[in-house]
């Protein structure tokens, strides 16, 4: 755990006392190697977080490998000063919110008081005396497996009140949740009035990907992007292919393009089999015909193929959409297409 006492002050803040308070606690989070292309996104949540009028509520979202916490790192490595209190938490395994709260209570040096209530209040109470920054990562953890996008577990219901606290009341503190799936606490129909914002990142179409990520394990530079586009700029689908063109065609990207094969790796397809069993019946249906279909195909095509209620399809494909796996084209018609990578997945593993 890291305790930062700052002997001066930090830029573009309201003067205060002569010693300033600051702690930060990043023992959780990710070390940052390489990181190329988000300069977009790194201003957007500069504008959000730091600015006046910033949002309370801010969810980066995406596929797996996206780089997700990647960027937020990178936000956080070069904005410490901004901040009195930074506290980075992962929820790959889950604690109750009262342990959450009391963990955020004791790294601020305050000592957890009366019920969980009270205990709310008093973090609350917190994030509105101190400029505050909380990073919460896999948040997708909290929601059910087999049912519907952004549901929460019983055991963690607590969290959709808490998050809805953070973005309703008034304080000068941020919340970032990282996250595979999109629940309703991260939607705002008018996010000019409300102070909630959603990032969703997509894929990178740039050859700077692959050299920072180790450019000197590749060769035939002039197909890079062939290979980048295959993989859908995904950075953590590229660095596992990256691996195997280095390892076993020598570097040569051109020799495994040849191939004419979409390589799933190990790694790739647990992930994949993770995502398919946190899917509720009716996304693996939907899925699973989209899978089968090598075009783009409207509501009214899978509805003749499926035998599917209008709630049920309706609702099923908003939640695999609030998954990142499939997206909609806007063409004469509205078209559903799931990712290309998961696609060879189910084609080859789930028949």
């Amino acid at each position: 755990m890291q305790f930062y006492s700052s002997p001066s002050q930090p830029p573009n803040r309201e003067q205060r006392h002569e010693d300033i308070f600051q702690k930060i606690d990043l023992s959780l989070a990710p070390e940052i190697i390489g990181f190329s292309r988000r300069e977009t996104e790194l201003k957007m949540l500069e504008n959000w977080l730091l600015n006046k009028g910033k949002s309370r509520l801010i969810s980066v979202l995406g596929v797996s490998g996206i780089g997700k916490t990647t960027l937020v790192k990178r936000f956080v490595d070069q904005h410490l000063d901004r901040f009195e209190v930074i506290i980075w938490r992962n929820l790959k395994f889950p604690e109750s919110l009262t342990s959450l709260v009391n963990d955020l209570l004791k790294v601020s040096e305050k000592e957890p008081k009366g019920t969980v209530s009270d205990r709310l209040k008093q973090l609350l109470g917190f994030f509105t005396e101190k400029h505050c920054l909380i990073i919460l990562d896999d948040v997708q953890n909290l929601f059910t497996r087999g049912a519907l996008v952004g549901q929460y577990e019983r055991d963690y219901q607590d969290y959709q009140n808490f998050f809805r606290a953070i973005a309703d009341l008034e304080h000068q503190s941020n919340v970032i949740l990282i996250s595979r799936e999109k629940c309703r606490e991260m939607e705002c129909l008018d996010e000019q009035l409300y102070p909630i914002k959603s990032l969703e990142l997509s894929g990178l179409e740039d050859v700077e990907i692959l050299r920072t990520m180790g450019g000197g394990l590749l060769k035939d530079e002039d197909n890079w992007l062939k290979l980048i586009q295959l993989y859908q700029g995904n950075p953590g689908y590229l660095k596992q292919i990256a691996f195997i063109i280095h390892n076993i065609f020598d570097g040569h990207v051109a020799d495994f393009l040849a191939e004419n094969s979409l390589i799933i790796t190990p790694e790739m397809q647990f992930g994949f089999q993770q995502l398919f069993e946190r899917l509720s019946p009716i996304e693996q249906q939907l899925i699973l015909e989209l899978s089968q279909l090598d075009k783009p195909v409207t509501r009214e095509d899978l509805t003749e193929s499926l035998q599917l209620s209008s709630m049920d399809l309706i609702n099923g494909l908003q939640s695999l959409q609030q998954r990142y796996i499939v997206t909609k084209i806007r063409e004469n018609r509205l078209l559903f297409k799931v990712c290309p990578v998961l696609r060879e997945y189910l084609i080859r593993c789930q028949k």
